[in-house]
């Protein structure tokens, strides 16, 4: 009879052993977990500037969104927390010190696109390259960035984005239109160029 109650309560202090170990065992794998996120990249922190050009001799024309809209994304490195980030831009939200030129470009520019009120994209990190899964004009193109990233804090991506990929020329026409006077150079030609430069900067936070 000793026996067997010695037996049980071996048995009893085995389990109990058992499951604090694995208690413990789960706690330490938490920790890592969270231990392991040290970067996060956050909308309020992020902004999306622009370069457009007119006239023979490539007069720039700078502007931006004020608003770009993504959940907050995690990782243990900046390029885990930048990868995969799916980001949506509102069209409205256009700025460029200019309400007749917002204007013109919202209502003659993207106005005249399929799914005009929004740009949406991705960033996507592989093979130790970025890019941008970009869709405009019902377009789904990737866009290389060149990406700089100081003190593995502040980043910078920049891009030169050809209107004709997604297939935008038509819309640049009727922006052309709409400014032709204003898009005359020296020559007396209007020209508005297909390439518009990108640079996107944030600023990766601590977990």
């Amino acid at each position: 009879m000793k026996s067997i109650k010695f037996l049980s309560l071996l048995i009893s202090i085995s389990l109990v052993l058992s499951s604090c170990k694995q208690e413990k065992k789960e706690a330490d794998t938490k920790e890592t977990i969270e231990n392991t996120i040290k970067y996060v990249v956050k909308s309020e922190a992020t902004n999306v500037k622009w370069t457009a050009y007119k006239t023979t001799d490539k007069v720039p024309v700078a502007g931006e969104f004020a608003t770009l809209n993504f959940d907050d994304k995690e990782g243990a490195t900046p390029e885990a927390a930048l990868n995969n980030l799916e980001f949506s831009i509102p069209v409205s939200s256009l700025f460029t010190m200019d309400d007749i030129r917002d204007e013109k470009l919202k209502n003659s520019f993207f106005g005249v696109m399929l799914n005009p009120e929004f740009l949406t994209g991705k960033i996507k990190y592989a093979n130790e390259a970025y890019s941008a899964e970009v869709t405009m004009n019902g377009v789904t193109k990737d866009l290389p960035l060149e990406v700089n990233i100081t003190d593995e804090r502040r980043v910078s991506m920049k891009a030169t984005m050809n209107l004709e990929d997604w297939d935008a020329l038509g819309a640049l026409e009727s922006l052309n239109k709409v400014c032709f006077d204003l898009h005359k150079g020296a020559d007396g030609v209007s020209k508005t160029w297909e390439d518009v430069a990108i640079e996107v900067s944030t600023y990766l936070r601590d977990k």
